[in-house]
């Protein structure tokens, strides 16, 4: 018997793990994916990494202000350093955006590469789920799903609008995501002439979205590797081709192409990851949203609030509070977040 059972090992799920294991709840974290971190992910290829999702960190509000200092002085943060006078410092780590994730999930007891298929109340008074890949059963008093909305709408419709309620579904049903491609890309060492900026956002292109340099955030970088991230209609338009190579050099073509950098479309090698929900296009407009069932089941994420890491961490606070005040009301609003990491 599990207090509670996290269901999505992004920023959201580990930050709500994190509270309520600090306040005395047993917690348990299970992620479909074999990395932590959601879409702040880092991919390993190549003797080297590059981030393919969230590729830094600006600071909006006090609290990833704060968490951004804890990490900076951790070494695991450092200014992604801009050639523009007065820019907003950008943190990137240095490791990989993974190692936020890493940081975060410390201490936790986490599931990997396993896949929650089925959710069902039992007549004990709790949650039953159903793990894929060793058909293994979990017991909690209490789910939390940190996952988009629209997989948490696949695990939750089969329970229908009697035990969930059509409000609940419905709310669940209004979150929109916009997708999106990123493609990694490495270069010969020679490579030349290597641009003078870091990363180029683009704001009308039919293709591209963002370029950045990712090996300029590595120590000591064996060659220069780009990340090339597509427009959202581009994404829609290939979102499920079978084959994802050639739609990843069509992006660095049209960024050779537009950057008068002709062998940006030559890379030595690449691989190509698709984001379904990669930016929330219509959130839901509170921290959290709650089922009014017997039983606590409180979904959250990005998607609440809709302002990506730190609304996602918010929004995984939210969530804590939710599930606390559904179980045993323990002393949670007094805990110091940051106070988790001081070992």
């Amino acid at each position: 018997m599990i207090d509670v059972v996290v269901i999505g090992a992004g920023m959201a799920g580990l930050v709500s793990a994190q509270q309520l294991k600090q306040a005395g709840y047993s917690v348990l974290v299970v992620e479909k994916s074999r990395g932590l971190g959601g879409r702040v992910a880092t991919r390993r290829l190549h003797n080297t990494w590059a981030d393919h999702g969230a590729c830094y960190l600006k600071l909006k509000g006090e609290f990833l202000s704060q968490f951004v200092e804890l990490l900076s002085e951790r070494q695991i943060l450092t200014v992604w350093h801009d050639e523009l006078p007065n820019s907003a410092p950008r943190y990137i780590a240095p490791e990989g955006m993974s190692a936020i994730a890493k940081f975060l999930a410390q201490g936790l007891d986490v599931l990997l590469n396993q896949r929650v298929i089925a959710i069902h109340p039992t007549s004990e008074n709790t949650w039953r789920l159903t793990l894929e890949s060793s058909n293994e059963e979990l017991t909690a008093k209490a789910i939390l799903l940190a996952i988009p909305a629209p997989q948490a709408l696949m695990l939750l419709e089969p329970l229908g609008e009697n035990l969930l309620g059509t409000d609940f579904l419905n709310n669940l049903r209004s979150v929109e995501f916009a997708p999106c491609l990123s493609a990694i890309a490495g270069y010969p060492k020679d490579s030349s002439p290597l641009p003078d900026w870091k990363d180029l956002t683009f704001a009308d292109d039919p293709v591209l979205a963002w370029i950045g340099l990712d090996s300029s955030k590595r120590p000591h970088p064996q060659q220069p590797v780009f990340v090339v991230q597509s427009s959202a209609n581009f994404a829609q338009l290939h979102l499920e081709s079978s084959d994802l190579q050639p739609v990843g050099q069509q992006m660095l073509q049209q960024a050779a192409k537009t950057l008068a950098l002709p062998w940006l479309d030559t890379p030595e090698w690449m691989q190509v990851h698709r984001w379904r929900y990669a930016f929330p296009t219509h959130p839901w407009q509170e921290t959290v949203l709650s089922a009014s069932t017997p039983l606590p089941l409180v979904c959250c994420g990005d998607w609440c609030g809709g302002n990506l890491v730190e609304g996602a961490m918010l929004s995984g606070l939210a969530a804590s509070v939710a599930i606390n005040n559904r179980l045993h009301q323990l002393t949670l609003t007094n805990v110091n977040f940051f106070k988790i990491f001081t070992f």
